[in-house]
């Protein structure tokens, strides 16, 4: 069965739900809810990457993720951290993460190989061209899947090298990551060019722009009100069809924020699947 991630965003800033879960008693209790509604890894951030956010120090972040993950890891959930910070990579995975999820694949910060080798967790790496406030600067592609997929191999390659097994490793093209709206779905067209490279495969479509684009245009197509919000709800559904999509692709994972409704998309997937 494809594994659900279930986002816990434990800053003041993310672009869906940013400053909800920032108190460590509502981010535990939020994550309980995700796991008893299917989710196989809680995936705790501190720190935004919504375009445009503005960096946060490695200290900081550590004071928003360190208790949440404690007292989650205590009540058995398992948790991935969501971090581009090898400090706070190897905090977390002190205090009992089991994954590192780092969205710039270990550009952002040269110890972060090094770091996550002698931790023993698992290692996802994202597709990454820069940090929020620029990234949409280097989204220039001729073939995007395909060029998507070399710059994962070479990071594939550069984790290895840094004393990463095979077996821990896992890679996301990084949705929404210096990629305009067309791209993301020539991204997602494309799976099989990531799926090919071998590492388990992460999507993360949850309630990101380009969803809210392709639904505002099917609004003006026809006849609605193209400029009409769209709300977290229609965001959730587009985000469980492109999960259920995904799976007929060989996706291992995908990361949501609803996993009640990405739980029952994937059943009927995997049933349509046999």
């Amino acid at each position: 069965m494809t594994g659900i991630w279930g986002i816990v965003n434990v800053t003041p800033d993310s672009f869906s739900d940013g400053g909800r879960y920032l108190d460590v008693d509502r981010a535990v209790a939020h994550g309980l809810r995700l796991r008893d509604d299917g989710a196989t890894v809680l995936d705790i951030g501190g720190e935004s990457t919504r375009p445009g956010a503005e960096r946060v120090g490695p200290d900081v972040e550590q004071q928003r993720v360190l208790p949440v993950i404690e007292r989650l890891v205590a009540a058995g959930a398992p948790v991935s951290i969501d971090t581009f910070n090898a400090s706070t990579a190897i905090a977390a995975v002190r205090a009992g993460a089991r994954i590192v999820n780092d969205v710039s694949g270990g550009l952002a910060d040269p110890d972060m190989l090094a770091a996550v080798a002698g931790s023993g967790a698992d290692y996802a790496i994202g597709h990454w061209r820069g940090f929020s406030d620029d990234m949409y600067a280097h989204a220039e592609y001729r073939r995007t899947a395909r060029e998507v997929a070399g710059e994962l191999q070479e990071r594939v390659g550069r984790a290895a090298a840094s004393g990463i097994a095979p077996s821990r490793l896992i890679v996301d093209p990084g949705i929404g990551f210096a990629k305009a709206g067309s791209q993301n779905w020539d991204v997602l067209r494309g799976l099989d060019e990531i799926v090919n490279l071998g590492p388990r495969v992460l999507i993360g479509t949850s309630r990101k722009r380009f969803l809210a684009e392709t639904l505002r245009r099917a609004q003006d197509t026809n006849g609605a009100d193209a400029d009409a919000e769209i709300s977290e709800e229609r965001r959730d559904l587009a985000t469980a069809v492109t999960s259920a999509l995904a799976v007929r692709m060989g996706v291992w994972a995908v990361r949501v924020h609803d996993v009640a409704a990405t739980r029952d998309a994937l059943a009927i997937a995997h049933a349509w699947e046999g």
